[in-house]
């Protein structure tokens, strides 16, 4: 039997656990202003967009989520008061999340916490280049589970401009503009992300 050599095994215990522990980890840092890390996430990506706003398959997509899973945050978000659903003018059948006074409010309350905790637990533990090696690690290794570049962070000028999702036929104002970089993002923006 041909199973995985012990440093193989090591390797991927680590990522499990990396995947397991860091989420929690993070919704602990955001805890006291009443977000959870992917919450926050969510509000980043609608603050970065033009006029606040963005179609729901496009925030998904940024946000590396599932439709429902989105959907479902986004219920909670709508609740606090910190973003609303609105049709988008452009497409009937869509619908877009827009981000409220509030919720721009509490997503600059939280930026610089989050931003502090992801450099305390993740980025400053890593020797010299190691932002760039986990940048172009953690790329690899998406590109082979997404190769179809559904998620924006590893789509690349030709996924991000070929879409076949329904929703992406009809151009919305929306919508995020496709990607015209290089199809390796920069660390910068992996590191952003």
């Amino acid at each position: 039997m041909n199973g995985l050599a012990h440093p193989e095994r090591v390797a991927l215990a680590r990522l499990r656990a990396l995947l397991e522990l860091l989420p929690n980890a993070l919704d602990k840092e955001l805890a006291a202003i009443g977000l959870t890390s992917f919450e926050y996430v969510l509000l980043e990506a609608l603050a970065e967009a033009a006029e606040g706003r963005m179609r729901l398959s496009a925030l998904a997509a940024r946000t590396n989520a599932t439709l429902p899973r989105l959907s479902r945050v986004a219920s909670g978000l709508e609740r606090k008061g910190l973003i609303v659903r609105a049709a988008c003018e452009l497409d009937g059948r869509a619908t877009n999340a827009v981000l409220t006074d509030l919720g721009r409010q509490r997503y600059a309350e939280a930026a610089p916490r989050y931003a502090e905790a992801v450099r305390r637990l993740i980025l400053d533990g890593l020797a010299d280049g190691g932002v760039e090696q986990l940048a172009g690690l953690s790329l690899a290794i998406l590109a082979r589970l997404d190769p179809e570049g559904r998620l924006e962070v590893t789509a690349g000028p030709v996924a991000a401009e070929s879409s076949t999702d329904a929703d992406a036929a009809v151009p919305c104002s929306a919508d995020p503009r496709p990607c015209r970089a290089d199809p390796e993002p920069s660390v910068q923006a992996v590191a952003e992300r």
